[in-house]
């Protein structure tokens, strides 16, 4: 009998070779790099194009990349008017996800699943939804939106977007890196999502919102903004050890959480601690520093080492990276607000990798369940029932 464990935990859907996670020895890697050493030395859109095409872009090809991306920045009008019609309170992350599947309205070559049409229809929701992001979240804040620019990262392009400002370059740097660190994670959720919806032979743009909306759940994308509620709810460094003792005993539920969980902390694939939260802590300590506002680094550093203490590593519960990307993000500047958004568009890169790597090689995925409910029933009268 093949493994029935419930959320399909250990249970083989797909081979893939674009990702792999050893998660007893906390390794991850992009296309048989790891992910230490990408974060180091390249940048999100070479990240990109090894999701994609397998391989790190040689200059010709990141600059041909490159160029394709900045065209794409644009938005059209009526999808400027469409976002401009969206009520402000909408969540940003449901406003992008309805944008995105707006885009294949416009798109002439929706129906066509080839991979050179998938990378088009890649590039293009990858280099729009910063511009989406961005514009939305200024519309809500009553602004007008700011033009991407015209060369330059997504990442730094974002930060100008969203600020109206000249990024400071280390910190437009660290969300390249963290844009990295968030790309691509397996057979995770959100991706699974997407793959079911491209193996019926749907197109990218449903494969995105698919995985989008898996994403919007506390449980996946939405943890850091959960982690950074907490840390605002422990106020310092020196309540920490109180607030995690109640939270483990019971008596003190962090919102959003199962009953006895700290957010940011234990994973469903890891048994030591995540490397993508290893880069990010050191990031945000620097960070800190330079910002001169180390009081979210300082209580999350408290958390670790009451979650620690209490023997929670013990039992292979470490911090994900969830965990440092919430004081991270934050003192980038970025609203919590949109921190599930950030997440999806650096997600988007492994989405559509895994998308194209579906409509390769595709079988429709269709699991079975075991009944467990009530048989020989027979249908009575109203009269009767």
């Amino acid at each position: 009998m093949p493994d029935t464990g419930k959320g399909l935990e250990n249970i083989v859907v797909a081979e893939t070779e674009i990702c792999e996670i050893n998660g007893q020895l906390g390794e991850l890697l992009y296309r048989g790099y790891h992910i230490q050493d990408l974060a180091k030395n390249i940048g999100f859109e070479e990240t990109a194009h090894l999701l994609w095409q397998g391989d790190l872009p040689t200059r010709e090809q990141l600059h041909d990349l490159n160029c394709q991306l900045m065209a794409d920045r644009v938005v059209n009008g009526e999808l400027d008017g469409l976002l401009r019609n969206l009520a402000s309170v909408t969540q940003p992350i449901d406003a992008i996800r309805t944008l995105v599947s707006a885009l294949a309205a416009y798109d002439p070559h929706l129906e066509d699943n080839s991979h050179e049409a998938n990378m088009r229809k890649s590039a293009r929701i990858l280099a729009l939804t910063p511009t989406l992001l961005a514009a939305f979240k200024r519309h809500q804040d009553g602004l007008p939106p700011v033009r991407p620019r015209e060369s330059g990262s997504l990442a730094n392009s974002f930060l100008h977007m969203l600020t109206g400002s000249e990024p400071d370059p280390f910190v437009a740097h660290t969300l390249d890196v963290a844009l990295v660190l968030h790309a691509e994670h397996g057979m995770n959720a959100s991706t699974f999502a997407g793959r079911v919806t491209c193996a019926t032979l749907s197109d990218i743009y449903a494969g995105v919102v698919s995985a989008m909306g898996a994403l919007k759940g506390p449980l996946h994308g939405g943890a850091n903004a959960v982690v950074l509620q907490m840390l605002r709810e422990i106020g310092s460094p020196e309540n920490a050890p109180k607030y995690i003792a109640q939270v483990l005993d019971g008596s003190l539920t962090v919102p959003g959480m199962a009953p006895k969980r700290v957010p940011g902390f234990g994973h469903r694939v890891y048994r030591a601690m995540d490397p993508r939260a290893t880069v990010l802590r050191e990031m945000s300590h620097t960070l800190a520093k330079k910002a001169g506002e180390t009081i979210w680094i300082d209580t999350s550093e408290a958390v670790v080492k009451a979650c620690q203490d209490s023997g929670m590593y013990a039992k292979g519960i470490y911090p994900n990276v969830d965990f440092f990307s919430a004081s991270c993000y934050f003192t980038m500047g970025i609203p919590e607000s949109l921190f599930t958004s950030v997440f999806a568009m650096s997600r988007i890169a492994g989405w559509t990798a895994h998308m194209m790597e579906q409509h390769a090689d595709n079988r429709l995925i269709r699991p079975r369940a075991d009944y467990v409910g009530l048989r020989g029933r027979t249908v009575l009268p109203f009269e009767e029932r």
